[in-house]
């Protein structure tokens, strides 16, 4: 497994922005995928972003345009560039790994940074 470390996060007002960081705890070449997910209240919790290994990146609908994944693989950092913020988006956000394993890849969450959007 691997231990994820979430920053970044906090009150914003609308159309303002805000950038996420992921440090993990091993090489990020060593992990299949970093996702960022989100969770607003009495709501499930839902992908936003994710990057793979190879650079391949894939957004939320609700966030294309907006939002973009990037990494920095000499300090094992994921990051989530936020603009354009919405009241919506106001959310609790969670970082994802999935590393290799057996029989099937494991699956690590980082402990969450608090992101609200309002005036």
């Amino acid at each position: 497994q691997v231990q994820l470390v979430e920053s970044g996060g906090g009150l914003v007002q609308p159309g303002g922005s805000l950038r996420l960081s992921c440090a993990a705890s091993r090489s990020i070449f060593s992990i299949i995928a970093v996702g960022w997910y989100r969770q607003a209240p009495g709501k499930q919790r839902e992908l936003v972003a994710s990057i793979t290994s190879g650079g391949r990146t894939n957004y939320a609908d609700s966030v294309k345009g907006r939002f973009t994944i990037s990494r920095d693989n000499a300090k094992n950092t994921v990051y989530l560039r936020m603009n354009s913020l919405k009241p919506e988006d106001t959310a609790v956000y969670y970082c994802n790994a999935e590393t290799p394993g057996f029989p099937v890849p494991q699956s690590s969450w980082g402990q969450g940074t608090q992101v609200t959007v309002s005036s």
